[in-house]
């Protein structure tokens, strides 16, 4: 029973684009930015996000999304990447709420007024009156069934060059007083609200939707492309729900209207991903033919089924729609990087979906146009078909034909091994180049419990643990503790995992999380409210973040005060890099507020997190109004501290923190405020008072306050106690590497490079130690060791402060074309930062003749 609970599956074959250099595409795409017309930037700028995707890097991803829409050069990309990056910010529509409430437009990427992006058609000029018949009346009458009414010819002749024949040439109409209109579909009021638009040039706005679509296609029966616009335009001022989109969507493919097209587009993408959950549009923009899809986007295909593939992936990826929209995405790829992408997610989706021969052929297809990582599809796929040999040599061919492979081919090689010290071997080479891949430690995590020690998978298990997050990290230990009946243990990870996931589900999504955590709970002796405060203060202590966690989850089931227990446990997310878990805990904090007053508190640290200082100021200026509080004012200082650039607010942030120290609250609370306020005093240069902070919070078991205090022995020129100070925070500490990086500063060369090596061995994801140490190996002339040093983290992290370091080294060895390369990816990351954009014109202008 405890070997099946300790089993570790595959990793995921992911429907992303993973090019084997991902530095080098960056620095393509950047390059071809520079060159190309405005109306070619969109695209440029979703290949970019497609590739910071592969990578992981959320921000960034945003960051191209953004520049995407920008750089539209069509309403039709502005439309589809405005809705991509409403679909993104989803989780933050609160925030729009709150700033409206501060009286701030925040709706940047709601519904446009399409019809406005359209330039209006306008009257044609007379057509040629020479063969015009001299019988001709000015005035002609139309019948529609018993009615009979009247117009100007000349001015109905305008309409179009059929009516202009019709009226003025010579046919048999042309010379009658009254024409015959009832077998043309239109009614009596159609066409008279057609004669009063020969003569306004207006349709009017209050014509229903049934009359303008016959005005319509009355239209496009006798060309009259005047009158076409105008009723495309008012129809599309009808669409306000799906259900209108849907019904008109058919009448402005039938009768190709672009206006009305975009409009209903327009309204299926803002109602993402619940517009999804409508067979009718899911019909409807699956089978699109290439003439219909210009009419709906324009030239904006691939953009459209880029974002729908993605929304209905992340609902289902083995769905019908996830189907059906990856086969369009293919249709509509028009370059090598868009068709190995596209065919890649199609085969990821058959693969889903268990239909392997399909997918064998799309993962070959990806493979010949150059996406090398679709060649794991394609080992899975021989793999299941008994080849696992053919599995194991093709991805022998693929790392010895890459100079620079990365840590994922070795992880796939490992997969189809058959000697477990060459698998070990692949897992550590895996590791050793990428170290954010969790299954090579969830693997030997598992082996060495199955081989009974303990000590050494727990640890194995921690390390990726002690830097990241991992749901199924988290629930491979919880797995672990429950094969030692370690029901404690067990159950502060199944706390963590519903902290950061309430739906979570394990053992392959076969049983709920919450249901775990219930029988588990049955072993486990309970806690009173007076334990858990004792068991929060003491891991809170100890930096044991994990822990603390399922501490508040605990807690929040108890009569205890909600909002402040959630806003606590937002500080933890965000302190372990869970930014979305960390917001939902913030806004569950202001639900669950208990007066006006702490709602303000918590609205205010909701803008402050996402990225609106000032209003987050003006929140805990309104709390403070209503209520002086603890969090209000420690609101302020921190907002108003981030704001403000001039020296002269250190002193309004020292009285906001005294003002804080002076209201009632739970000494960790106390700890943190202390230790903000000796920081500030260190910024002033008052290291006395920063010195008393410190002690105080220190009396008080705020650890961190050990890291501040050695910073004012420091600067008092006590290097040694400095180091004995930091010393003390990596004792206490659970999650120490930032003390060990931090204590660095703080010793020689020979000392700093160790605490820099566990730094690193800590949590991978930190770049100071590599870039000291590669400035370490520059100043020893070890240029090659200096560059390679570089590129062991940059291999897995998109960093600009390490791609910007390798360049300027490339400059200094004279490797031009590669300190060019790094310039542009890095400018990728960021295209404003300064420093980066004069290394880059400088090395620009050094490779011209």
């Amino acid at each position: 029973c405890r070997e099946s609970m300790i089993k570790v599956s595959e990793p995921h074959v992911v429907p992303f684009y993973k090019p084997i250099d991902y530095v080098e595409v960056l620095a393509k795409i950047h390059e071809q930015l520079e060159l190309c017309p405005q109306n070619e930037r969109s695209n440029l700028y979703l290949l970019q996000y497609q590739v910071f995707r592969g990578l992981g890097e959320s921000k960034l991803m945003r960051r191209s999304l953004r520049a995407a829409f920008l750089k539209s050069g069509t309403i039709y990309e502005r439309l589809v990447f405005g809705a991509w990056l409403k679909h993104e910010k989803q989780g933050e529509s609160i925030t729009c709420d709150l700033l409206s409430s501060c009286g701030k437009c925040a709706k940047e990427f709601g519904s446009v007024d399409v019809a406005s992006e359209y330039p209006a058609v306008e009257f044609s000029t007379s057509p040629d009156v020479s063969n015009v018949c001299s019988t001709s009346s000015p005035d002609v009458s139309f019948r529609v069934g018993d009615e009979r009414m009247t117009c100007n010819r000349r001015k109905m002749a305008r309409l179009s060059a059929p009516f202009h024949a019709m009226l003025n040439g010579c046919f048999a109409e042309s010379s009658r007083e009254e024409i015959d209109l009832s077998q043309n579909n239109i009614s009596p009021s159609g066409l008279r609200a057609v004669i009063d638009f020969t003569c306004s040039g207006d349709l009017s706005d209050q014509l229903p939707g049934s009359l303008l679509l016959e005005i319509l296609v009355f239209a496009n029966r006798f060309c009259c492309e005047t009158l076409k616009d105008a009723s495309d335009r008012n129809l599309a001022s009808l669409v306000s729900s799906c259900d209108d989109a849907v019904e008109l969507m058919e009448f402005a493919l039938e009768h190709g209207s672009p206006v009305l097209a975009a409009s209903c587009l327009q309204e299926f993408l803002q109602k993402l991903p619940d517009s999804l959950n409508d067979d009718r549009v899911v019909d409807l923009l699956s089978k699109l033919d290439k003439h219909q899809r210009a009419t709906v986007v324009g030239p904006a295909s691939f953009a459209l089924y880029s974002l729908l593939t993605e929304v209905a992936i992340e609902s289902d990826p083995s769905s019908d729609k996830s189907v059906l929209f990856s086969k369009q995405l293919v249709d509509c790829a028009e370059d090598a990087p868009q068709r190995m992408l596209a065919l890649h997610r199609l085969g990821c989706v058959r693969f889903f979906r268990k239909e392997y021969e399909k997918a064998e052929k799309l993962f070959e297809a990806a493979l010949r146009e150059g996406h090398a990582y679709s060649v794991v599809g394609l080992a899975r796929l021989r793999n299941m078909n008994g080849r696992r040999s053919w599995s194991y040599e093709k991805l022998t061919a693929v790392i010895t034909s890459s100079s620079n492979p990365p840590g994922w081919m070795y992880q796939e090689r490992s997969l189809h091994c058959n000697e477990d010290n060459k698998k070990w071997d692949d897992l550590q080479k895996a590791t050793d180049l990428d170290p954010t891949l969790t299954y090579p430690y969830m693997y030997r995590a598992a082996s060495l419990m199955r081989k009974q020690d303990v000590e050494s998978a727990l640890s194995e298990i921690n390390r990726v643990l002690g830097f990241k997050l991992a749901l199924d990290c988290l629930e491979l230990r919880f797995c672990f503790y429950l094969a030692l009946e370690d029901y404690r243990s067990a159950i502060c990870d199944v706390q963590a995992i519903l902290t950061l996931c309430p739906e979570y589900r394990m053992f392959q999504g076969r049983v709920a999380a919450s249901q775990l955590r219930v029988l588990v709970l049955e072993h486990v002796e309970n806690w009173t409210a007076a334990d858990c405060w004792l068991q929060l203060y003491d891991k809170w202590s100890s930096v044991d973040d994990i822990g603390s966690l399922s501490v508040i989850y605990q807690m929040l089931e108890s009569d205890a005060a909600k909002g402040i227990l959630y806003f606590r446990q937002s500080l933890l997310l965000l302190r372990l890099n869970c930014a979305e878990a960390a917001m939902r805990s913030l806004q569950q904090a202001r639900e669950h507020a208990s007066s006006v007053a702490e709602r303000l508190v918590y609205e205010g640290w909701i803008l402050y997190d996402t990225g609106h200082c000032e209003e987050g100021l003006r929140k805990a200026e309104e709390s403070i109004r209503l209520q002086r509080s603890f969090e209000a004012f420690f609101l302020k200082a921190y907002a108003l501290a981030d704001s403000s650039q001039d020296p002269s607010c250190s002193s309004a942030v020292v009285s906001l923190l005294e003002e804080a120290l002076k209201c009632p609250s739970d000494r960790l609370r106390k700890g943190q405020a202390l230790n903000n306020l000796g920081s500030v005093y260190v910024d002033c240069g008052k290291l006395d008072a920063a010195a008393d902070c410190y002690i105080n919070a220190l009396k008080i078991r705020h650890t961190r306050a050990h890291q501040g205090l050695a910073r004012v022995h420091f600067l008092r020129n006590d290097k040694g106690a400095a180091y004995a100070e930091m010393t003390k925070l990596i004792e206490k500490s659970k999650n120490n590497a930032s003390g060990y990086e931090k204590r660095s500063e703080y010793c020689e060369r020979d000392q700093t490079k160790a605490d820099l090596d566990t730094v690193t061995s800590l949590d991978p994801l930190r770049v100071y130690p590599y870039r000291y140490r590669a400035a370490v190996l520059m100043d020893s002339q070890k240029e090659k060791e200096a560059i390679a040093e570089l590129s062991r983290a940059i291999a897995f992290k998109a960093d600009l402060h390490l791609l910007h370091l390798r360049a300027a080294f490339q400059e200094h060895v004279g490797d031009v074309m590669g300190a060019l390369r790094d310039c542009r990816a890095a400018l990728s990351v960021d295209p404003n930062h300064q420093e980066m954009l004069e290394l880059h014109s400088r090395v620009n202008n050094s490779q011209e003749p």
